[in-house]
């Protein structure tokens, strides 16, 4: 529970070095943005092709098509995400090492490690969708399995980003770096997992009352409650999503060179990192 609760404490202080920059929060909006886009190019002329193709009524399959399309939007989903954290930490990055950062210079500087990013995205869409494969087909106890070794990789995984935005790493050797780090920072690791969790979990609870109550009315009101929960839990996920890369940040900088980063010099960073 201590770890927890310094989480939760260092997630205040990130959310004050995230005020000096709110326009990073423009980024995972951008993400989201890019997503829909994908998929929106990927399965409208798909699904319209199977449609007016008459697969499916001529007694074909077009579960091979739909397969095909599932993996490349998988992976198109790991690159945008990996590609857009990557902008967060070197946002972030920026800031706690003294800069100013924009949109545009966090953008740039994840462009320029494109390199390390888009095999590190391959790789871990990868991981998921054999992953995912693996568990669709186990039992019970061959799914509790699979999400023990995913959230392993998860963990072990934490600081893969930062190692290649802040370091210059590749693919691989950010993943070395990462597992390296795990021995020095694994308490806070899970423990951010979980604290970031908890924060979400609180940070949802007020958008979950407006749509009980306005669906306890109905009607009118429960379409007033959607349109009034739909933003507030949009920005939840925004600002948590940010929040966490200046988090993975720090921890990165700490867990690499034993200093605590501007911005975290009058949090409890130093006592709640475990250092070997």
């Amino acid at each position: 529970m201590g770890r927890i609760s310094n989480t939760i404490a260092l997630a205040k202080v990130s959310w004050k070095v995230l005020r000096k920059d709110r326009e990073l929060l423009l980024l995972p909006v951008l993400s989201f943005l890019a997503s829909i886009l994908v998929l929106t190019l990927l399965w409208l002329p798909t699904l319209s092709a199977i449609d007016t193709s008459g697969l499916a009524d001529e007694g074909g399959d077009p579960g091979a098509v739909l397969i095909v399309v599932g993996v490349i939007s998988a992976m198109a989903m790991s690159i945008i995400s990996v590609f857009f954290n990557g902008a967060l930490v070197a946002g972030a990055h920026e800031r706690l090492s003294g800069g100013d950062p924009t949109v545009r210079s966090a953008l740039g500087r994840a462009l320029s490690r494109l390199s390390g990013l888009l095999p590190w995205a391959i790789i871990t869409g990868t991981v998921g969708l054999i992953l995912q494969a693996v568990r669709e087909r186990a039992g019970w106890m061959g799914r509790f399995v699979v999400n023990m070794v995913g959230m392993a990789w998860q963990t072990a995984t934490f600081l893969v980003v930062p190692a290649i935005v802040i370091d210059d790493h590749g693919a691989v050797s950010g993943l070395k770096a990462s597992a390296a780090l795990l021995k020095r920072t694994w308490g806070e690791n899970i423990a951010a997992r979980v604290g970031f969790g908890l924060l979400g979990l609180v940070a949802v609870i007020p958008a979950v009352i407006v749509l009980f109550a306005t669906g306890a009315l109905g009607g009118a009101a429960l379409v007033v409650g959607i349109l009034l929960a739909v933003p507030y839990l949009a920005l939840v996920v925004v600002v948590l999503t940010a929040l966490n890369a200046v988090f993975q940040t720090a921890l990165y900088l700490y867990a690499t060179t034993g200093s605590v980063p501007a911005g975290f010099d009058d949090s409890n960073l130093q006592d709640s990192f475990t250092t070997a």
